[in-house]
């Protein structure tokens, strides 16, 4: 796990620290091949420049966001905002399907919207894969 992300795991309560602690674990172990950071204050994986997972601690919950995620053929997801975005909350680490979650994973390799060229193109998503 990157050190800035297990430092931003760290800084939470215990219940949000394990989920966190299961989805950078995963996240890593699926998307092997991906740059993390923390971007924009929560941590991001990056596929050649193109986030395309990343987590944060909402209020009541941590969230799970999928930048592609609306274009997954696996259910599950609520779709976030107005471009290709889906999310999943969890309350406690429990509720993590963690087999699901490495089929997302599989699909946020696969499946990708070019949002590192949005700004440039003007708001403009188009499709990478």
């Amino acid at each position: 796990m990157h050190p800035d992300t297990a430092a931003y795991n760290a800084s939470l309560e215990k219940p949000d620290q394990k989920i966190c602690d299961l989805l950078a674990r995963t996240i890593d172990g699926e998307l092997a091949e991906a740059e993390n950071k923390i971007w924009h204050a929560h941590p991001v994986w990056f596929l050649d420049g193109n986030p395309v997972v990343g987590y944060s601690k909402l209020k009541d919950c941590v969230r799970l966001l999928f930048w592609s995620g609306q274009s997954f053929e696996e259910d599950g997801l609520a779709n976030e905002g107005k471009f290709k975005a889906a999310e999943a909350r969890f309350t406690d680490a429990k509720q993590v399907d963690v087999e699901k979650l490495e089929r997302w994973l599989a699909e946020a390799r696969d499946v990708q919207w070019d949002y590192k060229n949005l700004v440039k193109r003007k708001g403009k998503l188009e499709r990478l894969k």
